[in-house]
């Protein structure tokens, strides 16, 4: 009897799935240029309900208070009385969400491609359970705050890449209260992890590290965010990581570094 005729042949497929594979480039610009752009619409699509956004802000940023960690007020005014500084994170708030992930996604790919499948997961992973929040949860980010003295650092100087500016492009496809949870925060982090995790150098591990901190005071100077919303960052990170340690069975970084070569079949 062949493992088809008594049922082995599924679980088998299954398992072949679940192997790490050498990813291929043409698939992996594909499959992010896909999954960004579903990403974007489905983000931007959310209805934008002002009124529930504001009330959650309002309720958010009334709880930070009872707990005493109302600092972003107070971090956004320090930051915006230093103008090379407060600009200099608004480009850093606009560019580099985009260019750091790419970076540690090409880097994984090149030197790390057994576990280049799983960690890209994570990420995905993340970023797809972000859109429940987008949805379920519209938040206005500090910024837009009725009846606050927050600074919009980035209208206030113009910033490229700007979501702020009033009328201009980037604020006319965005969803501008699409504040939790923070994707900088969740895709910073795992972008740090992967780097403080896999890179041999230890300077290059210790900028790891940094990334992410220095995102979380950058989304709160600029006030773009509140620290909760970092928070709901980290939650989405750890689904994301929970998915791909339940898909591969263990940890992605885990995971041999290099793929095995694949066998030829035996000749019948």
């Amino acid at each position: 009897m062949t493992d088809r005729d008594n049922g082995a042949a599924p679980p088998r497929r299954l398992g072949s799935l679940r192997r790490p594979r050498r990813p291929r480039v043409w698939f992996e610009l594909m499959l992010i240029a896909i999954s960004y752009l579903i990403y974007s619409m489905i983000r931007n699509a959310a209805p934008l309900r002002e009124d529930q956004a504001q009330s959650h802000a309002r309720w958010i940023w009334e709880l930070q208070g009872s707990l005493g960690l109302d600092f972003e007020l107070g971090l956004n005014h320090a930051a915006a009385d230093v103008t090379w500084l407060i600009v200099a994170m608004n480009y850093y708030y606009a560019t580099l969400h985009f260019i750091v992930t790419i970076v540690v996604l090409v880097w994984v790919f090149r030197s790390h491609p057994g576990r280049y499948g799983a960690t890209r997961l994570v990420l995905f992973a993340t970023t797809t359970v972000a859109l429940l929040g987008y949805y379920f949860y519209p938040l206005a980010p500090p910024r837009l705050m009725e009846g606050m003295n927050f600074i919009d650092t980035a209208a206030v100087h113009h910033t490229w890449g700007s979501l702020s500016a009033e009328g201009s492009a980037m604020a006319s496809v965005s969803n501008q209260y699409a504040a939790m949870p923070s994707m900088h925060i969740g895709w910073s982090l795992w972008c740090g992890i992967t780097i403080a995790v896999l890179a041999g150098p230890l300077w290059v591990k210790l900028l790891g590290v940094l990334y992410p901190v220095l995102t979380l005071v950058v989304i709160m100077a600029t006030a773009n965010h509140f620290w909760l919303d970092a928070v709901g960052g980290m939650v989405c990170l750890a689904f994301g990581f929970a998915v791909a340690y339940l898909w591969y069975g263990r940890l992605c970084y885990r995971l041999p570094r290099k793929v095995p070569e694949e066998k030829a079949p035996a000749p019948s």
